[in-house]
């Protein structure tokens, strides 16, 4: 069994390296000492959240980086453009940064796809690369637990990058030292398809009953490099043997427990007690679809259908001119046929019941923001105070919600590091 609860040291860590106040995005870039006081009064459960440390382990928002209508300067609103992550938002509802997705979508299996997936991956992390440039005064890169401490106390917001679905790898596993090198610290062998490293849980036709040879290679090369690796979307058997295989903890990084709702995409006791027990964190999502059955629209759907049959479903690749008439045509379709939604205690029984479990030294939060993310009463992240106060009303303590928060997943980064052999580095700037 490797190390457990080791987590208990970074809560209090972090919660004294957190901002001490939400910041402005005209003072984002200042160090929090010199923000200026908020001036409504808040409760006491509100203060706590804003002298934590809060990360997300998942975050979809590259995907609009390249979207014409997306400033991440300017403030947003889920109601109006569908986005959940910008710096106001984050200032406002008091996320201090997390893991920025570099997302491939599932293509054939054949060595021409595979280029074309390596290509949209490479893009993927310079556009995180460049956001963090044009940005610099707001945000910064983060490689390790000490950069996200430093960039933190500095007032900034901590960029980490993840890779969800390892499909652009193609067979060349050696390709993963290129993407370390650009920052990548965690890695999902697959997603909604299976693919050549694993099974996916949302894929009914096993192929490999768990990991391929060729994703046996994959965890061994992630160990040595020391990146994370993700189980999310994973099939129960890929998590398993990735358990076995594995030198050091997983993570899932948006996930959920399927005792509280029997969805694929969710994760039996079992395995979520054995993440656990190995040192792992369960991050739990907010995607609605996963956290309870909701009532199908068959006139959205077939709306929706007709919306990507004329648009396509690739909305980074649109013009300014056809991203405008997308969302017009989106709006129409979300007016006409509202999607149907699941709630705030929805998400917080899936949570509660994974403290329950496990206990808050392995638990945390993934959202899926600006992927799918979100549900009624928290449409964004500005509504994160809320988990916080709910945490609090639950008996969990400071140190308990400064783990969950951010301490549970900074703790299995070190220790990640910690066991990695290879000797590599990621430089802020690559020449």
């Amino acid at each position: 069994m490797k190390k457990l609860l080791l987590s208990v040291a970074f809560g209090a860590l972090l919660t004294a390296c957190a901002p001490d106040v939400p910041q402005t995005a005209d003072t984002a870039a200042a160090p929090a000492a010199e923000a200026e006081a908020p001036t409504q009064e808040r409760s006491a459960a509100e203060e706590m959240h804003f002298r934590t440390l809060v990360l997300d382990t998942h975050l979809d928002t590259p995907a609009y980086f390249h979207d014409p209508s997306y400033t991440f300067s300017k403030k947003g609103s889920f109601d109006e453009d569908g986005t959940h992550v910008d710096l106001p938002r984050m200032n406002e509802g008091g996320l201090d940064g997390g893991f920025w997705v570099i997302f491939t979508p599932q293509g054939p299996l054949d060595e021409a796809s595979y280029l074309a997936a390596r290509n949209m991956a490479v893009l993927r992390q310079m556009s995180i690369r460049e956001f963090a440039a044009k940005y610099a005064g707001d945000v910064e890169l983060a490689f390790s637990t000490s950069d996200a401490e430093r960039i933190a106390a500095a007032g900034k917001k901590i960029v980490f990058q993840s890779m969800e679905n390892s499909y652009p790898l193609g067979t060349d596993i050696s390709m993963l030292d290129t993407f370390y090198v650009g920052g990548l610290r965690m890695i999902a062998p697959v997603h909604f398809r299976n693919n050549q490293f694993a099974d996916s849980a949302t894929d009914v036709n096993e192929v490999f009953g768990g990991l391929s040879p060729l994703g046996e290679e994959l965890v061994r090369e992630a160990n040595r490099l020391g990146l994370i690796l993700d189980g999310s979307h994973a099939s129960d058997g890929t998590v398993r043997d990735m358990l076995e295989i594995s030198t050091t903890p997983l993570i899932l990084s948006h996930s959920g427990p399927k005792a509280v709702y029997d969805h694929p995409r969710n994760v039996p006791d079992d395995l979520l007690i054995a993440i656990a027990e190995d040192g792992g964190v369960i991050q739990i999502n907010a995607y609605g679809s996963y956290l309870e059955a909701l009532p199908a629209s068959p006139e959205r759907l077939a709306a929706l259908a007709e919306l990507e049959a004329e648009f396509g479903s690739d909305t980074s690749a649109m013009d300014e001119a056809t991203m405008t008439a997308y969302r017009a045509a989106y709006e129409t379709v979300n007016t006409s046929f509202p999607a149907p939604r699941s709630t705030f205690e929805k998400f917080m029984e899936h949570l509660l019941y994974t403290l329950e479990l496990v206990g808050p030294e392995h638990v945390g939060v993934g959202a899926d923001w600006d992927g799918g993310g979100g549900v009624d009463g928290m449409k964004d992240i500005v509504d994160l105070p809320k988990v916080t106060a709910a945490l609090v009303e639950a008996g969990y303590s400071e140190e308990d919600v400064a783990n969950i928060w951010g301490g549970n997943v900074l703790r299995l980064m070190s220790e990640v590091d910690a066991a990695r052999s290879a000797d590599l580095s990621s430089p802020q700037v690559l020449n």
